[in-house]
């Protein structure tokens, strides 16, 4: 599988960079897209690159948050698979911007075909969407700084992620794992009876160097996943922390990541 990175927080020389993620994949003969950014961005770095974004049939929402869905608007004619719960308006506690998608689910089902699963299901041969992330360990997503509409605390349950069945292994693909990178590990190999994690890309949701990073750490060293590349909303701190421990292996738009 081959990992184009066309949206993140940093760039490769001649390409745009920003506080969004869109990965292009590609495997068993097929593209997929995953998240779109924050903008047009993804489209731009993709033409920069010769990568026809019109030719892909499917795009993957990893959760409703602007800076994984606000790219939508500038596509169309394609099948978009998500969570159902990506439709919410949310908000930070203390304040007023909508965090969510630009576009509405009534919005979105006119641009295009939509197909909303709670639960795991195939994309390619060896390619899952990973649905609903159960949250079971002690140390991941037990607070958030998200509300609802309503003034409900938002644990982003619509957080999900894909994962592909290598020949070394599995390869867990995150936006930014509001459920937790671990949580998702453990429903990737628990769905495919795979145990072999060999490599796990994208946002940790991790801003600090503190028991969550540390357990997540020592999690990712038991499991001995061979690759380890945080990307996006893993803020510096937590990140540092990743590349003393597992080395410096940087997400950059316009970056390709073979597995």
């Amino acid at each position: 599988m081959k990992i184009t990175a066309l949206s993140e927080v940093k760039a490769m020389d001649g390409f745009l960079a920003e506080h969004g993620l869109s990965f292009l994949l590609e495997a068993d003969g097929q593209q997929v897209l995953f998240d779109t950014g924050a903008s047009d961005i993804f489209l731009k770095n993709a033409e920069k690159m010769g990568i026809d974004l019109q030719a892909v049939p499917t795009v993957v929402l990893s959760h409703g948050h602007w800076d994984h869905g606000d790219g939508l608007p500038f596509m169309q004619d394609k099948k978009l698979v998500c969570h159902p719960g990506c439709f919410v308006r949310r908000y930070r506690r203390q304040g007023s911007e909508n965090l969510g998608l630009a576009l509405s689910r009534e919005d979105l089902e006119k641009r295009y075909s939509l197909q909303s699963s709670r639960t795991p299901f195939q994309l390619t041969e060896h390619l899952l969407f990973l649905g609903e992330i159960p949250r079971k360990n002690d140390f991941e997503a037990r607070e958030t700084p998200y509300i609802l509409e309503g003034g409900e605390e938002d644990f982003i349950l619509d957080d999900s992620g894909l994962v592909y069945l290598g020949e070394k292994g599995l390869v867990i693909v995150s936006g930014c794992a509001h459920a937790g990178i671990c949580n998702m590990i453990d429903h990737a190999v628990e769905l495919t009876g795979i145990h072999r994690v060999e490599a796990v890309i994208g946002g940790f949701h991790l801003k600090k160097m503190d028991a969550t990073t540390l357990s997540t750490i020592d999690y990712l060293r038991e499991r001995k996943v061979n690759r380890i590349l945080p990307s996006h909303c893993t803020k510096d701190p937590a990140l540092e922390a990743f590349h003393r421990t597992f080395g410096r292996n940087e997400v950059k738009a316009g970056g390709e990541y073979l597995f």
